[in-house]
């Protein structure tokens, strides 16, 4: 095989069978490549867009057995009408400053992330992560990706940016704005940080004239990732290709 084919045809790997992160008594496998070769960017947009999601240079989607629970979801932006409850949010956050960085790992990052971890997922798969592991997920990457401080005021007698409440690890795609990871202060329960940074996306990809938001897997009965069907119109990614969700029996509740 040519190194030009190994560019163009990705080898891919699936893993062991792993306790099911969202459904108890199910197993996940996952499909994944690594993001090399000559043009790493444009494959992250084509797996991306056929529902894989990135992890440092590594792009999986799961490949379970008897089960497809996990659906790949984006908010179509230009069509996104944020209701009552999501403008009141934003005008809670009206405060927050926002500022793009390279991928660069730092302390103040880290210590927010186990503060989040530590009270939202002190059980989860990523809770015993270390800052070396940290370091990895937002500097190992060959792919267009920037990360999101979100942060609070400063005090009028206090010199430079104001407390860190949240972060987001985000791809540019040709098609839209990719959530890899985000994670917030806890303890600022009133702003509901996670849907804010999800709105903040929103508007982002808006001005970029990008039209989708990606959220990752949707998984129907699944607590933790119920939040995702707040923000329609939603594309889910199915067999034939990505179609609009409408609210059913397993569809939770549409935005506010």
């Amino acid at each position: 095989m040519t190194d030009q084919s190994r560019i163009r045809f990705p080898q891919f790997y699936i893993t062991t069978p792993q306790p099911c992160p969202y459904l108890a008594g199910h197993y996940e496998k996952k499909v994944f490549t690594h993001l090399l070769g000559d043009e790493p960017i444009s494959l992250n947009n084509m797996l991306t867009q056929a529902g894989f999601r990135r992890s440092q240079n590594i792009a999986y989607r799961p490949a379970c057995d008897n089960c497809s629970a996990c659906v790949s979801v984006r908010v179509i932006v230009d069509r996104f009408r944020p209701g009552r409850t999501f403008r009141r949010l934003t005008a809670r956050n009206a405060d927050l400053t926002v500022g793009l960085r390279a991928p660069r790992a730092t302390d103040e990052q880290y210590a927010l992330l186990r503060r989040y971890l530590d009270s939202r997922h002190a059980d989860g798969g990523m809770a015993d992560m270390a800052p070396v592991d940290y370091v990895a997920m937002i500097e190992d990457t060959t792919v267009a990706t920037r990360i999101a401080e979100y942060r609070l005021p400063h005090s009028s007698d206090a010199d430079g940016p104001g407390p860190l409440v949240a972060a987001a690890l985000t791809d540019t795609l040709d098609d839209g704005l990719s959530m890899v990871y985000s994670f917030y202060e806890p303890s600022e329960t009133a702003r509901s940080l996670g849907t804010w940074m999800v709105l903040d996306h929103i508007e982002r990809a808006r001005l970029l004239g990008l039209p989708y938001v990606y959220l990752g897997y949707w998984v129907d009965g699944s607590r933790k990732m119920a939040y995702k069907t707040r923000f329609r119109p939603l594309e889910a990614l199915g067999f034939h290709g990505w179609t609009e969700m409408t609210p059913s029996a397993g569809d939770l509740n549409p935005a506010p």
